[in-house]
C-alpha cells in the first residue's frame, strides 16, 4: 500500500478504530491454480478476547473471520498462508469548486487500512462457532439494535457446516488518512465545512475525520 508521508495514520489506534467501524474486509490471497488470485468481501473483526487499548503496534494483533464454504478461496486457505485484509473507512469526492483557486484538479479524499498477515484455519466445529458468536455479537453492539442471540444458537448450529472460520494475525498494518493535507489550511477548512453540510452520510464522515486531523497536528 502506497502511503505518503503527510497521509500516514496519527497512531495505529486510528487504525484500529477504522477497522472496527468499518469490518467488511476485502480478503486477497494468490491462489496454486490459474483461478488466482482470489478476493472476498467478509466481516473481520479484533478478537474480543485480545484487547486493543494502548497498542502502538498492531504486529501480532488477531483479527476473527468467517466465510463461505463453498467459496473457491476458502478451498485454498493453508495454515500460515500469507494474505492481505483490505478495510475502506469514509471516503468522498473532492470537486475543485470547493478551492478559493483555479486552476485547480479534482481528487478523492479517502481513508483505508491493509493488513498483512498469516492465516489459521479453524477446523474444530465449537472453534468456528466461537468465531460466527463473537462476530455475531461484535457488530451487533456495534451496529445493531439490541438483537438477542441467544435464540438464534439453534439456527447457528444448522449453518456451521458451512461457515469456514479463520484467524488471521496481523504482521504488519499501514493505512492511508488522505484528507486534503496537501491545501493550506483554508482550503482545508473550506472542503470540511462542505462535506459537514453534506446530504451524505459518507461526507459528513470525512468531515469529522478532517476535524480530527486538524486537532491532532
Amino acid at each position: 500500500m502506497f502511503v505518503p508521508k503527510m497521509y500516514r495514520e496519527p497512531s495505529a489506534q486510528w487504525i484500529i478504530e477504522l477497522i472496527r467501524s468499518n469490518p467488511l474486509a476485502l480478503l486477497m490471497t494468490n491462489g496454486e491454480d490459474s483461478e488466482g488470485p482470489y478476493g472476498t468481501h467478509l466481516p473481520a473483526i479484533p478478537d474480543p478476547l485480545r484487547p486493543t487499548e494502548g497498542l502502538t503496534d498492531l504486529a501480532g494483533m488477531t483479527l476473527l473471520c468467517h466465510m463461505n464454504r463453498a467459496n473457491p478461496q476458502w478451498k485454498t486457505l493453508r495454515p500460515a498462508m500469507p494474505a492481505v485484509l483490505s478495510f475502506t473507512g469514509p471516503h468522498a469526492y473532492v470537486s475543485p469548486t470547493l478551492y478559493p483557486f483555479s486552476p485547480a484538479a479534482p481528487t478523492w479524499n479517502y481513508t483505508a487500512a491493509q493488513v498483512r498477515g498469516v492465516i489459521d484455519v479453524i477446523s474444530d466445529a465449537e472453534q468456528t462457532l466461537a468465531v460466527v458468536r463473537a462476530t455475531a455479537r461484535t457488530l451487533e453492539a456495534d451496529f445493531g439494535a439490541g438483537w438477542d442471540e441467544s435464540g438464534s444458537i439453534d439456527h447457528f448450529l444448522r449453518i456451521l457446516p458451512g461457515v469456514g472460520a479463520f484467524r488471521f494475525t496481523i504482521s504488519r498494518a499501514e493505512a492511508t488518512f488522505k484528507l486534503s493535507q496537501e491545501q493550506s489550511d483554508t482550503t482545508r477548512d473550506g472542503v470540511c465545512r462542505h462535506f459537514a453540510r453534506g446530504d451524505s452520510g459518507r461526507q459528513r464522515e470525512v468531515a469529522e475525520y478532517m476535524s480530527r486531523l486538524t486537532r491532532a497536528e
